[in-house]
């Protein structure tokens, strides 16, 4: 376990990142054959975003309960069993004849999609520590932005080529080769001797703890705040780019693509500089990109042009870039005894502000891109806000035990 601590081992880091990104995958990789699934399945391209909202809630909740009994019984049978019905759900969607279907099949998705993103926090928090954990989650996330990004260009050709129902297709069988690496390389990572009883009482306590403990909620919320705005956008993006703009499938899945440079480079530097700079000072600077990038598009108004928008979106992304590792890291880092707890928490803030968020892009009066201006603006805002509590504590703390 020491060694560990301190040296990132590939293999594992290639699995974290698969566990934490399948549900991304199975999001984004869907967008771009909206048309053909509403057009095939005789409803409005609009009514399609029910099967991102729930499949949001569903992974929000879901985590709630996976989290308190890995941590009782191990991160195994949780990773087998959510990988297991994972693939179960996106055969569910692969036959989907009716929207209804389509709907259950992506909640049963998310039930198996929320046990793998909560063990892959938990996972490397049982393996590493400090500066090691910061650098592990950012490389993990690094990873995690070539999900949104390539799965779009993936989904495109998949749908063109062999029709929209491929793509379920195809996040099953990755499913099943992330299922075939977590057996060959990493397996149980939580010791008998440190994982804890699952009561209810006393999981209910755990939360109640850490929805109180300013080292917890204040970056698990900053970060959430700032994760809802990003899935707003991809709930937004087939409309304001495709509808609104006219970009074509294919140049909606190239900005995803190219997105992933922008996250790829945030993260970088999050990981080289936050041991320098202070990873509290660096995550502010995050959050305070992204507002610049809300009232920027607040700015643009609800018919913007394409470049300026297109800009100020990947201002965004390079702020989330950085926040969204440091703050998961901050979160986690002093609660290594209940990491599946902590995790599972800050899973269903960050699921519930994505919910939150793709279904206030369809509830405001607004356009979407109007709409998706004010959430980003709204929501940075309170981030920084809440942030600044973090980010006090670190000058505290920085002030008590000089260097």
């Amino acid at each position: 376990m020491s060694d560990s601590s301190e040296r990132l081992n590939a293999s594992t880091l290639v699995l974290l990142a698969s566990l934490a990104a399948l549900g991304v995958l199975a999001t984004n990789i869907m967008l771009p054959a909206f048309p053909l699934i509403a057009r095939e399945l005789n409803v409005d391209p609009r009514e399609l975003a029910l099967t991102l909202s729930v499949f949001f809630v569903v992974f929000a909740i879901g985590q709630l309960f996976v989290g308190p009994c890995a941590d009782a019984l191990g991160r195994e049978p949780f990773v087998f069993g959510g990988l297991a019905v994972f693939i179960g759900g996106s055969i569910v969607c692969a036959f989907a004849s009716t929207l209804s279907t389509l709907i259950a099949g992506r909640a049963i998705q998310a039930i198996g999609a929320c046990a793998a993103s909560v063990l892959a926090r938990a996972i490397a928090r049982d393996l590493y520590h400090g500066a090691a954990l910061t650098r592990a989650l950012a490389l993990v996330m690094i990873a995690m932005a070539a999900a949104p990004g390539f799965s779009p260009v993936l989904g495109t050709v998949m749908a063109a080529w062999f029709g929209w129902r491929s793509v379920f297709v195809l996040v099953a069988a990755a499913a099943a080769l992330v299922t075939l690496h977590y057996r060959l390389s990493v397996g149980e990572t939580l010791l008998p001797a440190r994982r804890r009883p699952a009561h209810p009482f006393a999981t209910m306590g755990a939360y109640a703890a850490l929805a109180t403990d300013a080292r917890f909620i204040a970056p698990a919320l900053a970060v959430s705040l700032v994760i809802g705005c990003l899935y707003s956008f991809f709930g937004a993006a087939p409309s304001i780019l495709m509808t609104g703009m006219g970009v074509t499938a294919a140049g909606l899945s190239a900005f995803f693509a190219g997105s992933v440079f922008v996250v790829f480079a945030s993260g970088l530097l999050a990981s080289r500089f936050a041991p320098r700079v202070g990873a509290a000072k660096l995550g502010m600077t995050g959050i305070l990109m992204a507002l610049a990038s809300g009232l920027w598009l607040v700015v643009l108004g609800g018919t913007p042009e394409t470049a300026p928008f297109m800009a100020a979106v990947t201002l965004f992304l390079a702020g989330m870039g950085l926040v969204n590792p440091i703050g998961t890291a901050i979160a986690l880092e002093p609660f290594g005894d209940r990491a599946g707890v902590a995790s599972a928490l800050l899973g269903f803030l960050q699921m519930g502000c994505a919910a939150v968020g793709t279904g206030l892009v369809g509830a405001l009066a607004l356009s979407p891109a109007g709409a998706f201006a004010w959430i980003t603006a709204g929501s940075s805002a309170l981030a920084a806000a809440v942030f600044a509590i973090v980010l006090r504590s670190a000058r505290t703390t920085s002030n008590r035990h000089p260097r």
